[in-house]
């Protein structure tokens, strides 16, 4: 075992919930590590529904970036499995999950997404809020078990590289694609956009 492995299993021991945990924490905690991420769907449909134009096309752009961010989690859990701390009988586990690659984590890689794509643009103070987030829900995945420090670490990294590696099509593409979701949001969208409801 290499000396960053050594590391990344004794900071999660660190971190890592205890038998004598009260269950009012573990429950706060796990609504954190599991449910804070359905929130983000909503907060992109408000962006959307009543937005205008530069707030959409922020939305889009934050989309593709966590799809991209998502494929290249896959790519790297192909190429380099890493078990999850339960896997190998370490520390306590207080989360159920499958026993699959734990390495990057994809409630992280999601959250850090969105955050980099909005502290970017012209949503600076929002990306800030879910960066936070994303970092509190990060730690909480640790201390219930179920992900060690670096796959949030890893999460980090993937959303950076992915929002980088996107920008240069998306100044060619981006304005394009945006302007075509949107057309296809007013025809779907038509009677409520035309009750006032939403905007067009």
């Amino acid at each position: 075992m290499n000396m960053l492995e050594t590391y990344n299993r004794q900071l999660f021991l660190a971190i890592n919930a205890g038998p004598d945990t009260p269950l009012s924490v573990i429950h706060l905690t796990a609504f954190l590590a599991d449910d804070a991420i359905f929130l983000l769907p909503v907060l992109l449909a408000g962006l959307w529904l009543w937005g205008r134009l530069p707030k959409r096309e922020l939305v889009v752009r934050a989309s593709c970036v966590t799809l991209l961010a998502l494929g290249l989690n896959q790519l790297i859990i192909l190429l380099w499995p890493h078990p999850r701390p339960f896997m190998i009988g370490l520390g306590h586990t207080w989360l159920a999950h499958a026993a699959e690659s734990s390495f990057p984590s994809d409630h992280t890689t999601v959250f850090a997404a969105l955050a980099v794509t909005w502290l970017m643009g012209e949503l600076a103070s929002l990306g800030i809020v879910i960066l936070g987030v994303g970092l509190g829900v990060g730690w909480a995945r640790v201390y219930l078990g179920v992900h060690f420090p670096l796959d949030i670490v890893g999460g980090l990294m993937v959303a950076g590289c992915s929002y980088a590696l996107l920008i240069p099509a998306w100044r060619r593409f981006g304005p394009t694609l945006t302007l075509r979701v949107q057309m296809l949001y007013r025809h779907l969208f038509a009677l409520p956009i035309g009750a006032g409801w939403l905007k067009a």
